[in-house]
């Protein structure tokens, strides 16, 4: 008499690779954070996009600026997004010329957040390099707004 071999149970498909992962269906809990980051920012964006702060004092100010007379790396940001929301480009330049390179940069990692996550993927972090950079990027900023030779094409009050 010979032994009756055992029956595998079904489980999971091995993946392939050592490190590979099985992506997982989108489920709501893990599309809620850059859903719900995407409706915070989409929401500030569209009070900002209404109410105008071209007009002085319509959002606080800033407190370097007030203090220093020193233009702060977000210095003109609320402008600059009030100019891209009504896709105004030049305007949105001459209020804060880094936001209006960094905000599509901004728009397409969340999206790559979002498609992710309804893959079902991790997301990784930013490296601390990216990091570094970016802080770097805007201490340069910061320092050639405020050279006398570069203000009247970095500054937004100009």
């Amino acid at each position: 008499m010979s032994p009756i071999p055992e029956i595998a149970e079904p489980g999971p498909a091995p993946a392939a690779g050592p490190d590979a992962r099985p992506a997982r269906p989108a489920t709501t809990s893990v599309l809620r954070a850059p859903l719900l980051a995407g409706a915070a920012v989409g929401a500030a964006t569209l009070l900002v996009a209404l109410r105008d702060p071209h007009v002085r004092g319509s959002y606080g100010f800033c407190p370097l600026l007030e203090l220093t007379g020193l233009a702060c790396p977000l210095c003109g940001g609320l402008r600059a997004t009030h100019d891209l929301a009504h896709l105004d480009l030049a305007g949105a330049w001459s209020a804060n010329a880094l936001w209006t390179v960094a905000a599509p940069v901004v728009v397409v990692l969340w999206l790559t957040w979002l498609v992710a996550a309804a893959r079902g993927r991790p997301v990784k972090g930013l490296s601390s390099t990216a990091g570094w950079v970016t802080l770097g990027v805007a201490l340069a900023f910061f320092v050639a707004r405020n050279l006398p030779v570069l203000q009247p094409y970095l500054t937004p009050w100009t």
